[in-house]
């Protein structure tokens, strides 16, 4: 009896040693996990602040005046600036809603429609290969395509269809759509994708046992329980496509001006606060798109409750 009494008390004495551990190995992950937002705080929301508040400063003869003004913000938009900001929104949501209407129905067949795990992971490593090359790489290409000698062009003169070379389809608003839809496709993708491969299969199969359609299924079930990934996707491909740079660039040929041009310029003329209040009217901008479209995502659902519905 003692022998067991004495077995007894070892177990739970290293039961006790073991739970002391673990809460102490808790302890230190709340330290690390504290010592990672301080830092994110300080390297990424810091300078967005510096950043609004350069941008209420002026630029008298190349020089910045360090004195608080409105003069850079009232003058932000004049020369064109609303024409260009009008360009960028509607090419940027443009773009998102044909991502988003790609992206869907891929995800959704790639997480409950694909039953082939080797087909899946094909998938998922030819999203990623984009993400081995520089952007200016991977848009660079797309001009020996496009380019009245290109590819295309080339194509189309030898089968006969057109008897000149199709001009727009570089140096154009059609070129910079597509080339930053290539570029996105990915982003939105994949948090669309692990939205919807997080929901339970029991869901969708309770949701046909009473009678649903697949369309009911979809508009009731699993667009609300995906809104994380949706919203998330729409996060990675309108942020980018506000301050896309480089399709503008290489597509466009200089014939399609967006704000990040405009800020491309003012930086070649060391216009600093300029570059700033531009900066900063890009993140209100997407703030702005993001507040308004959480009020349409509540109207399929609760973002928040889908999260939470996610991780239980």
């Amino acid at each position: 009896m003692q022998q067991f009494a004495g077995a007894s008390e070892t177990t739970t004495a290293g039961r006790q040693g073991f739970l002391r551990a673990f809460a102490g190995r808790l302890a230190d992950m709340n330290l690390a996990v504290t010592a990672i937002l301080v830092t994110w705080f300080v390297l990424v929301i810091v300078p967005i602040v510096v950043l609004f508040a350069f941008s209420f400063f002026s630029t008298v003869q190349f020089r910045t005046v360090y004195e608080p003004t409105l003069d850079t913000w009232i003058g932000l938009f004049s020369s064109g600036r609303w024409e260009v900001t009008l360009r960028t929104l509607r090419i940027a949501l443009t773009v998102t809603v044909i991502e988003l209407l790609m992206a869907f129905p891929f995800a959704l067949w790639l997480a409950k429609g694909c039953r082939s795990a080797t087909g899946r992971a094909v998938c998922l490593a030819m999203l990623t290969i984009p993400f081995f090359l520089d952007m200016s790489s991977r848009t660079i290409v797309w001009r020996a395509i496009l380019g009245q000698s290109g590819l295309i062009n080339t194509m189309l003169l030898g089968a006969g269809i057109v008897d000149t070379p199709v001009e727009w389809l570089l140096y154009s608003e059609v070129a910079v759509h597509f080339g930053m839809i290539v570029s996105l496709f990915p982003p939105m993708v994949m948090p669309i994708y692990l939205a919807i491969n997080l929901i339970d299969d029991t869901l969708l199969e309770a949701s046909n046992d009473l009678g649903a359609s697949p369309w009911q299924t979809l508009t009731r079930v699993i667009i609300p329980l995906s809104l994380p990934g949706i919203m998330a996707g729409v996060v990675f491909c309108l942020g980018p496509a506000l301050a896309a740079w480089v399709e503008p660039g290489m597509l466009g040929g200089g014939f399609v001006n967006l704000i990040s041009n405009s800020i491309e310029s003012a930086y070649s003329a060391l216009r600093y606060p300029v570059v700033a209040a531009l900066s900063a009217f890009v993140i209100l901008l997407l703030l702005l798109l993001l507040a308004v479209m959480y009020l349409i995502a509540r109207r399929f659902g609760d973002p928040s409750s889908s999260v939470s519905v996610l991780k239980g």
